[in-house]
């Protein structure tokens, strides 16, 4: 009797163990293919031209993820078509796990109401990852215009219609939105000149070949600084601390008027669950870091790195928002 109950217990540890070595056999691989990630450089798509906000953001992540993870995290920029060609691009490349894309308020929340046939679904053929930076839209007009602030600005246009023009780094971009937006509730016209980018608009501005046009501070900043650039109002609720003198929209009598430029990581659909979530949790390494929080602070930037749920989440919420805008307005490619 002893014997054979001695047998049994030698027998159910021989089986436990066997089923362990199996199990560490079987979950090694798993292990190992998520250890191995990345096994090359990163690319990170930036829909717009060099110089503009969205570079700035998204170099500033991938200077701090190289560093984390070990491999290059590169920025290419790949301007056109309102961010359209970016999005096809990463969306119709051969599955990899290395490729990122910018993602922001014009190609995820605007394009789907504003561009007829899209060659790719935004809600399907893309993953969120985080929301990387929202970062407040700055109103500003060239030195030239016959107007000190905003009021003077809103007056002058609507009592010269047509006559002045404003730029933006393109169609569906967030200047684009925010001066749109801005015609909407205060009555004036102004035209509008896409550009292939923040840097390219800017130097027309500057060179007063353009009048207007609406920004983040990363761009901005430098140049109202200079006196380059005349500041006349800001997108937010409240004012920012980089221009505290500079009044909000919504102070100017049009309540409830608030715009804002945010970026953030996608990957193309299909990618490993644990990839994404590895990349989130880097993205929130990065933006915890000393330099991308400093500079950061220095243009009223706002850090995110949350989940990609919340991301998800927040991005239904603008689709809601701006197609109801969009329409209002009557927003189209120009």
């Amino acid at each position: 009797m002893n014997t054979i109950a001695t047998t049994s217990v030698f027998s159910r540890r021989k089986v436990l163990q066997v089923a362990g070595a199996t199990a560490s056999t079987i979950a090694a691989p798993s292990v190992f293919s998520q250890s191995a990630w990345p096994s090359k450089a990163i690319r990170f798509v930036v829909p717009f031209a060099p110089g503009g906000t969205s570079e700035i953001v998204a170099r500033s992540v991938a200077a701090e993820m190289t560093k984390q993870l070990g491999q290059s995290v590169f920025v290419e920029n790949k301007p056109g078509g309102a961010g359209v060609v970016a999005m096809q691009d990463v969306a119709k490349a051969a599955p990899d796990d290395h490729t990122l894309i910018l993602t922001h308020v014009g190609t995820l929340a605007v394009n789907p109401y504003m561009l007829a046939n899209q060659p790719y679904d935004v809600n399907k053929d893309f993953m969120p990852v985080t929301l990387l930076a929202k970062v407040p839209n700055v109103f500003v007009i060239h030195p030239d215009v016959p107007a000190k602030n905003f009021r003077e600005f809103v007056a002058y246009a609507k009592a010269n219609p047509g006559k002045l023009n404003y730029g933006s780094a393109g169609n569906a971009s967030a200047g684009h939105l925010a001066m749109e937006y801005l015609k909407l509730v205060t009555g004036m016209f102004i035209t509008h000149i896409p550009y292939r980018g923040t840097g390219p608009q800017l130097t027309d501005l500057l060179a007063g070949r353009t009048q207007a046009s609406s920004a983040g501070m990363p761009a901005l900043g430098a140049h109202i600084r200079a006196g380059k650039l005349r500041a006349i109002a800001v997108g937010t609720h409240e004012r920012i601390s980089a221009l505290p003198d500079v009044p909000t929209v919504a102070e100017m009598g049009f309540k409830d008027f608030e715009t804002s430029q945010w970026y953030g990581m996608h990957v193309p659909a299909g990618t490993p669950p644990d990839i994404v979530k590895r990349l989130q949790e880097e993205s929130l390494k990065a933006l915890k870091s000393s330099a991308v929080t400093e500079r950061f602070a220095t243009d009223n930037a706002v850090g995110g790195g949350g989940p990609s749920s919340d991301y998800a989440k927040f991005i239904a919420g603008e689709q809601k928002i701006w197609s109801d805008i969009v329409k209002r307005a009557n927003i189209k490619a120009d």
